[in-house]
């Protein structure tokens, strides 16, 4: 398949004021902590990475496109963005790029990952014709990279320090020797970060452009609040003019970067209109697949006021509808859970009991039972409060961290695997 790369308006100036994009947020979870991001939800007010109104399930972002699509037919490129990283959510971010290429095969498709673990995807994003991929590399020296990231989560297992910070780097120039090896046109981002490694961006632009990179985005980093680098100053105008100088004897420049939100859409710069987050909003409040009947929410509860029980303790879910404008939900009936036992057998049980159920609200459950309901396209919120917040909230799309639950220990004082064998 040929794909115009001369429509991504990120890779081609000349492009960006007449072909549009859209980053679908389907990745919430990032696997990196640098020192200057503060990842929210539903933040209106804010133009950066890490910032969308709603998060998204793959099958709800094809929807979301769809009716994108008609209200901005310029839209030329699909991204994933965030809000967290990519590949950290591998696959939501690999479902929801198969998605769209199966119906908008002549769609550009692109990615922005960190490069953490992009590398064993590769070959299928290829595969999809994702044609363009940025990686964001703010450093080629461990030691001035310890200072950016508090942390890195791979494979698992937590890393910090120097340590962190090379094996980030390692992984991402095997990815970018990879990506070029699939002809995957690659852009690295370079945040420029005062006193940081505002004298190393050149050094990183070097030792990309020897390993193929297309082209160099020497960007000026965002002053956050609540973060490591909150009092440190955004870069004066001149000195990201010279750092883009330099650097531009290694790599052709993209100086017309807006550090794009994760929902963005449309031409770069403009902003979201409000017609467009009424559909973003409108789709987070679908079920998981838009295209199955789910019109209630389960609730495992006690009393039937708090979702205060754990999912392998629940001996009834009483089940919801959505009261009126927002009001009151309705209880529709209660229905009695599956007896103990009988281990991955009794979730699916579970998952066809609440069949017509979008999502059930718990005060715990375990890693086996939340993967099967998921996969059966019930969402899993593991919560604490009043149950009319809780299922309000969901039906109408809202970021419910506030109501997640910190500690899941159950009745029985211990932490449960989710294996359906119940307690006791």
């Amino acid at each position: 398949m040929t794909l115009s790369i001369e429509k991504h308006p990120c890779f081609n100036d000349r492009s960006r004021h007449t072909f549009g994009r859209i980053h679908l947020p389907v990745a919430p979870k990032c696997n990196i902590q640098c020192n200057y991001c503060n990842r929210k939800f539903d933040c209106l007010n804010e133009n950066r990475p890490g910032v969308t109104s709603r998060v998204l399930s793959p099958h709800q972002a094809l929807h979301y496109l769809d009716r994108a699509l008609e209200l901005s037919p310029n839209i030329a490129v699909v991204g994933i963005a965030g809000p967290g990283d990519p590949f950290a959510n591998p696959e939501d971010t690999m479902e929801t790029l198969r998605l769209v290429r199966q119906k908008y095969p002549d769609m550009l498709l692109c990615v922005a990952t960190n490069g953490l673990n992009v590398l064993p995807y590769i070959g299928e994003l290829a595969e999809l014709d994702v044609s363009h991929v940025t990686l964001t590399i703010n450093a080629v020296n461990p030691e001035i990279g310890a200072e950016i990231y508090a942390w890195i989560r791979h494979r698992k297992k937590v890393y910090r320090d120097v340590n962190a910070a090379r094996l980030l780097l390692d992984n991402q120039l095997e990815a970018l020797k990879k990506l070029k090896e699939h002809g995957v046109t690659t852009k690295i981002n370079s945040i420029i970060i005062p006193g940081i490694n505002d004298r190393h961006v050149v050094d990183v632009a070097e030792t990309v452009s020897k390993l193929g990179a297309d082209i160099f985005n020497a960007l000026p980093y965002y002053k956050t609040e609540e973060t490591v680098f909150e009092n440190i100053p955004e870069p004066h105008p001149e000195l990201v003019k010279a750092i883009q100088k330099n650097t531009a004897q290694y790599l052709p420049q993209m100086k017309h970067c807006a550090r794009c939100r994760a929902d963005a859409i449309g031409i770069i710069g403009q902003e979201n209109s409000d017609e467009i987050m009424k559909q973003l909003q409108e789709a987070a409040q679908l079920p998981k697949k838009p295209h199955e009947n789910r019109p209630y929410i389960a609730v495992a509860s006690m009393e039937g006021v708090l979702i205060n029980q754990h999912l392998g303790e629940a001996d009834r879910f009483l089940v919801y509808a959505p009261g009126a404008d927002n009001s009151r939900p309705v209880l529709v009936e209660s229905r009695p859970a599956p007896p103990p036992g009988g281990g991955t057998m009794r979730w699916e049980a579970v998952a066809s009991l609440l069949m017509d159920c979008r999502a059930i609200l718990v005060n715990g459950a375990g890693e086996s039972p939340k993967k099967v309901l998921n996969g059966s396209g019930m969402k899993v919120y593991i919560l604490d409060g009043l149950i009319e917040e809780g299922v309000n909230g969901v039906f109408s799309g809202k970021d419910m961290s506030r109501m997640a639950r910190i500690s899941q220990m159950h009745a029985c004082k211990t932490n449960c695997s989710g294996t359906g064998g119940g307690c006791g």
